[in-house]
């Protein structure tokens, strides 16, 4: 692909940036001798690839890929595990910098945005010297590096930005769209995938030229009359759609494959559990909140069954979210098949701050439900000091004890924190931050052995962890 298509930059007022390799490029950031390797990021072998350099890919290794075929194909790659917290605490600083060029910028991943820079070109000048800025700034403040196309449209300006990979800017002039649309293949338009190129391939369309050439009610017969005509629209450039800053997200979810098939649905319900407060925890830093939790449930057999239910009221408390997942579970018939995989969403999402609640009669009593909330919320506020592994949810205070007890807390130490956000997941006991066994007599909160009140929480956490002098955790006395 010619990377030179002019220099007309009048028109052309949408960039899509890119982050390269984004997991992966955060990671060699914070451990710069692992550069010029190949480095995967991923989890258990029975995992998917989340990123590889580009130094990995250069052996077939790609996103969405086995990490037991990605081992196999680059047997010398470094394999490093997740960490989402350092990953979307980068992205929120890298949006920051975006949203200094302009308002109108619209997030589309965790890695991705477009950018709307007509209004900012007085005082920035022209799109490609703002795509410098951008990719200067971005790489000055994280140590990573990310691609801008330039074009007239969103579409055009997402196909330019991958063909600028690794680290470039590519602009498309708007009376260039056409002729770079036309050298593309037809899989390269949005909405064709394997099987709407199959379908275009049986009447003789292979590139976006034969596309756009042919007949629109021939394009309409091969993939259906909705389809063929923005397909038609996309292959000569047409595309309307404005950058909306505003962009509403549809769901939120987490999902994990264990790594060995699980017979036991304790277990299963253990992990049902932490993804429910993953989802809920997303849910309350967006202020959404979700009218229906859905689980996904994969067997040993590859089979994926999907289960939902509306809740009474929408919701952003990880506990309830967990109670409706768990009857959901039970429902299931997995025709006596172990877990391979299990996945919660919250869909149908509201603006949290229009939503009214209606407490049940025993909720109003007892006041357990706004208490739950509340313990949750000091839970966020734990974790954002030191880690997801800091404190977690406990099956087996879930419904035994007033107000639920989900929580289970130990001592935090100024001299070692391990911020680790998935560490120690998915047990039982929950999770901890890990610098010392709890031992008798320290008085310590911990919703495993004592049942700890979720009222309680919100009133003793908060004041027992906080900072010191020097900025470190450190054990209220008091």
């Amino acid at each position: 692909m010619r990377r030179d298509w002019g220099r007309e930059e009048e028109g052309a007022s949408i960039l899509h940036v890119d982050m390269d390799a984004f997991f992966a490029s955060v990671e060699l950031a914070r451990r710069p001798h692992l550069r010029g390797k190949p480095v995967i990021v991923g989890g258990s072998e029975r995992s998917v690839v989340l990123a590889a350099t580009y130094e990995a890919r250069a052996f077939g290794v790609h996103s969405a890929m086995p990490m037991a075929v990605a081992t196999r194909m680059c047997p010398q790659a470094v394999v490093i595990p997740p960490d989402h917290t350092a990953y979307y605490r980068v992205s929120h600083a890298v949006m920051a910098v975006l949203r200094d060029v302009t308002s109108l910028v619209e997030q589309v991943s965790v890695d991705e945005a477009f950018l709307d820079v007509a209004g900012a070109r007085r005082r920035l000048g022209p799109p490609t010297r703002i795509a410098a800025m951008i990719r200067e700034r971005v790489h000055a403040d994280h140590g990573i590096t990310c691609s801008v196309g330039i074009a007239s449209t969103k579409f055009v300006a997402k196909l330019a930005s991958g063909h600028a990979k690794p680290d470039g800017v590519l602009l498309i002039p708007r009376a260039a769209t056409v002729d770079f649309l036309r050298e593309l293949p037809v899989g390269a338009l949005w909405g064709v995938g394997e099987r709407t190129a199959a379908n275009l391939e049986r009447w003789g369309i292979r590139t976006v030229a034969e596309l756009a050439d042919s007949d629109v009610r021939t394009i309409q017969q091969a993939v259906g009359r909705t389809a063929g005509a923005h397909l038609y629209d996309l292959a000569w450039g047409r595309d309307p759609r404005p950058v909306s800053p505003n962009r509403e997200e549809k769901s939120v979810g987490a999902e994990e494959t264990f790594s060995v098939d699980i017979h036991d649905l304790r277990q299963v319900e253990s992990k049902l559990l932490d993804l429910a407060d993953r989802c809920a925890g997303r849910l309350r830093a967006q202020q959404l909140m979700a009218r229906t939790v859905a689980i996904k449930i994969r067997t040993s057999d590859f089979r994926t069954l999907n289960r939902s239910r509306t809740l009474p009221q929408p919701t952003d408390v990880g506990r309830e979210m967990y109670l409706a997942a768990r009857e959901l579970l039970a429902a299931v018939d997995l025709g006596g098949l172990p877990v391979r995989l299990v996945g919660v969403r919250a869909e149908g999402l509201v603006d949290a701050e229009q939503v009214v609640q209606q407490p049940t009669l025993e909720e109003a009593v007892t006041g357990q439900g706004e208490a739950q909330r509340q313990a949750e919320m000091v839970m966020d506020q734990v974790r954002e000091r030191f880690g997801r592994a800091a404190i977690g949810s406990a099956t087996r205070t879930v419904g035994r004890h007033a107000g639920g007890g989900a929580v289970a807390a130990r001592h935090v130490s100024s001299r070692s924190v391990d911020p680790a956000p998935d560490a120690a997941q998915g047990d039982d006991t929950g999770s901890a931050v890990r610098e010392r066994p709890v031992r008798a007599g320290q008085g310590v909160a911990d919703g495993t052995r004592t049942g700890l009140a979720p009222e309680r929480l919100a009133r003793d956490l908060p004041r027992r962890y906080r900072l010191s002098a020097d900025g470190g955790p450190r054990r209220d006395e008091a």
